[in-house]
């Protein structure tokens, strides 16, 4: 099956998934957008009331904020893919569950497995939580790191910055340092991912 063909059987499924209760409040799933080629994949944490009307991600207030920094770095929404961790809105935007955040994984790998980007940029906590788990996005944020051979930087998502004016600098300083940051690519540091055996007390993670 060709790569686009992968990518648009992920976006039918989608529309059609049972695997965990989202889909009773499903209005239309959001699987994502981009080229196949897109070497930057963003990956926010769910879908809002904007998105789930339209289908699209990142269709309100956070993706207009989006857009606006990947314009200050002379990038366009149609040069990267963007999706989330879960594909159908969380009633009331609340948190996406862990059994949620689990149905919803084999989506978000075949995505990444298809487009193969270069840089994964994780937008928010439970984003970053997929390959980073038990770091705190404060400390970690707008840090290149390897990940099992991926190049992962994780950011803030927009909405923090939204909700808490004196993010937006911080926000726009860790976008400001995304081309240096995927130019140096080769030299970022590995990151261990810790085994299910190897984890102590967990630690939790800040709001966004």
């Amino acid at each position: 099956m060709k790569s686009d063909e992968i990518l648009a059987k992920v976006a039918e499924e989608v529309q059609v998934c049972t695997k965990c209760d989202l889909h009773f409040s499903r209005k239309n799933g959001v699987p994502g957008e981009g080229p196949i080629s897109a070497e930057i994949m963003f990956i926010g944490e769910g879908p809002g009331f904007h998105e789930n009307e339209q289908g699209r991600p990142f269709v309100g207030p956070a993706g207009q904020f989006l857009d606006e920094l990947l314009g200050q770095v002379g990038m366009q929404r149609g040069d990267v893919f963007i999706g989330n961790v879960v594909k159908c809105r969380p009633p009331g935007n609340r948190d996406p569950r862990p059994e949620e955040l689990a149905a919803c994984d084999f989506f978000l790998e075949q995505q990444i497995q298809t487009i193969n980007p270069k840089v994964i940029v994780t937008l928010g906590r439970f984003s970053m939580g997929k390959f980073i788990p038990n770091a705190k996005i404060s400390e970690v944020h707008g840090l290149a790191m390897r990940v099992k051979g991926r190049l992962i930087v994780p950011m803030y998502h927009p909405a923090a910055a939204l909700h808490q004016p004196s993010l937006r600098p911080v926000v726009e300083n860790d976008f400001a340092q995304l081309p240096d940051l995927i130019a140096s690519a080769e030299s970022a540091p590995e990151y261990e991912v810790e085994t299910p055996e190897e984890k102590t007390e967990p630690k939790q993670l800040s709001m966004f």
